[in-house]
């Protein structure tokens, strides 16, 4: 026994680490439970809660919304996320490592890799508008997008609402002869007015081209910012999870501060209760709708950032007891408490808007990120010291979408570094510096003038919508049908101490891939080419896309192909091809949980 103390001794130095299993390398673990559970809440509460989440709701009738959003959330989201937290801490092993005990699905690991990376170089870009706007709202003078005395804005820019009357009655004696000639010229070029916000946006912001086949010119605000943005999250998981788990101490918890703060300011506003009143007020004839269970789905899975091996990064720092079937609960509980919580910070404002413009609801908040970039700068606009809501609403936004972007990056390097450990493992400063620097190279396509297209066809096919909800059921196969849900569960009972819940064995069975492969089914039923303000895209684009959602699904077959074949060349003297078949989804023999058990015995021995 001393000698394996003393052997234990030499393989963890100086370091309070776990040993990994299947390396010769030590492997980093969270400093406390709490950075664990945070770091899972950032990556978990981001934008998705604040525009997405509230968009939905409304466009879906509005309290009825929430019937299919929260049956996916209990059959699907928490099922899925803890089988993700389980899978990570059992293996200790990042997103691909983890199927060497199920190989002829490790495609799905490869898929969730190619997916993170895509989603990773497009997410982060909305930072780079926040920090635009941002830096804009420093300014002692009205905010840039409050008038149009500006370079960027046209003679067709107006901040009255009531220019458009004027058009129309222009001879009820309220304009003077040469205001009426002015105006006369103005309402004959002017088809339609546009919003200084909405100005800002696409004139200054933007620079917005008439086309993804325009790209023009790259906006240098936008570059600068992105490259700022990529610098940021570099220096926030350059030195790992334990450096990570602090940072999020600030990045997780800040925004629930600034939300708040909207929170109040907003309910003092006038018309905040017919904001609150149009959020809350079900309309259930929408439930016979299959958009509206689509939507309360898709959003599950957006929000909680299933299937793309990053909760199984996350978990796979965690001590092999740790109680992850509870933390799966919480983080469950939270994500969705934020998002009902937003929609109140949300919608308050836009009863506000609605009073000041003398319409409904409905006619002022806008889907995408036109709910953040042009419905909110125009509420921020008009509310007292502007400048100081503006930062503290654009903070906010930077802060949510950080802490998601770098626990997304995390998982992607921890896949990758433990798929490859002797290349990469004492080399991680260096792959982070490659990733983000071909990342942000990558993503200056879509801080060109032509860029909100780009990001709109990377948005649509690269990492969300049919491709993850395919990949998030092969997860839920694998491990329930291949793997063995039996076994799976007496793995996890070993490891937690304790016999989980039937619950989750007949979501992991049954539930969970069924909801998946209905709202796959409806997608594919209710498929639609990608718009960008209801222009179409070409077809070279739509190929361009097309290859975005294949570039990582088709590594699910294809590795299936490839791992059969390699075993029918392997055996075809010993067995049949029946034998064969039967066998490629066979789990492996290597128990793990006994493996890692002993690692335990000796490091508390130690």
């Amino acid at each position: 026994m001393e000698s394996s103390i003393a052997s234990s001794k030499s393989q963890l130095g100086d370091k309070t680490l776990t040993s990994t299993e299947g390396t010769d390398n030590h492997r980093e673990q969270w400093s406390s439970k709490v950075d664990f559970v945070l770091s899972a809440i950032g990556l978990c509460v981001g934008l998705g809660n604040i525009w997405r989440f509230p968009y939905l709701c409304y466009e879906n009738g509005g309290g009825a919304f929430l019937i299919p959003y929260l049956l996916t959330l209990v059959f699907a989201g928490v099922p899925i996320l803890l089988l993700e937290l389980m899978i990570g801490q059992m293996k200790s092993i990042g997103g691909l490592g983890v199927w060497k005990y199920c190989l002829v699905f490790k495609g799905v690991g490869y898929a969730a890799v190619i997916m993170a990376f895509w989603l990773s170089i497009y997410y982060i870009v909305i930072l780079a508008y926040a920090f635009v706007y941002m830096f804009n709202s420093f300014t002692l003078n009205p905010l840039p997008w409050s008038d149009c005395n500006h370079p960027w804005n046209t003679q067709c820019c107006n901040s009255d609402n009531n220019v458009t009357a004027l058009c129309n009655n222009s001879d009820n004696g309220i304009l003077d002869s040469k205001m009426k000639m002015n105006f006369s010229h103005l309402c004959t070029e002017c088809k339609a007015w546009n919003s200084p916000v909405l100005e800002f946006w696409e004139r200054f912001v933007l620079g917005e081209s008439s086309g993804i086949e325009t790209p023009g010119s790259i906006q240098w605000q936008l570059a600068l910012a992105l490259l700022f943005a990529w610098i940021l999250c570099y220096f926030c998981i350059w030195k790992g999870v334990k450096w990570t788990g602090k940072i999020v101490y600030f990045t997780a918890l800040f925004p629930y501060v600034l939300l708040l703060c909207l929170f109040i300011r907003g309910m003092t506003l006038t018309g905040s209760a017919e904001g609150i009143k149009f959020y809350l007020k079900p309309n259930i004839s929408k439930l016979k709708e299959s958009k509206v269970w689509l939507d309360g789905a898709t959003q599950i899975f957006f929000s909680y950032g299933l299937g793309l091996g990053t909760h199984i990064a996350l978990g796979s720092y965690n001590k092999y007891k740790n109680n992850c079937h509870r933390d799966a609960l919480i983080i469950g509980v939270v994500n969705a408490s934020t998002s009902l919580f937003a929609g109140f910070v949300v919608f308050s404002v836009m009863g506000f808007m609605a009073h000041q413009q003398n319409k409904e609801v409905k006619d002022v908040v806008k889907s995408g990120q036109g709910l953040i970039f042009l419905v909110y700068p125009s509420a921020l606009a008009q509310l007292p010291g502007s400048a100081f809501w503006s930062i503290l609403f654009f903070l906010m936004i930077i802060f949510l979408g950080l802490d998601s972007q770098f626990c997304t990056l995390e998982g992607f390097l921890t896949a990758i570094i433990d798929e490859w450990p002797h290349k990469f493992r004492q080399h991680r400063k260096l792959l982070l510096f490659v990733v983000c620097g071909v990342s942000y190279l990558i993503g200056l396509s879509m801080v060109t003038q032509g860029g909100a297209y780009v990001f709109r066809l990377f948005d649509h096919y690269s990492a969300s919508g049919m491709a993850l909800l395919f990949l998030i059921f092969c997860q839920c196969i694998a491990f329930s049908w291949c793997y063995g849900i039996n076994r799976f569960i007496k793995d996890c009972n070993k490891m937690l101490g304790f016999s989980i819940s039937k619950w989750w064995k007949f979501c992991w069975l049954i539930f969970s891939p069924l909801v998946c492969m209905f709202v796959l089914i409806f997608s594919v039923l209710s498929y639609e080419h990608v718009k960008y303000k209801d222009k179409e895209y070409a077809t070279w684009a739509h190929a361009i896309g097309i290859f975005l959602a294949l570039s990582s699904v088709i590594m699910i077959p294809g590795y299936i192909f490839y791992y059969t074949f390699q075993q029918i060349i392997s055996h075809k003297n010993e067995k049949s091809i029946l034998e064969i078949l039967r066998d490629v989804f066979q789990p492996t023999n290597e128990d793990i949980t006994d493996k890692k058990e002993n690692i335990q015995m000796i490091i508390r021995n130690v």
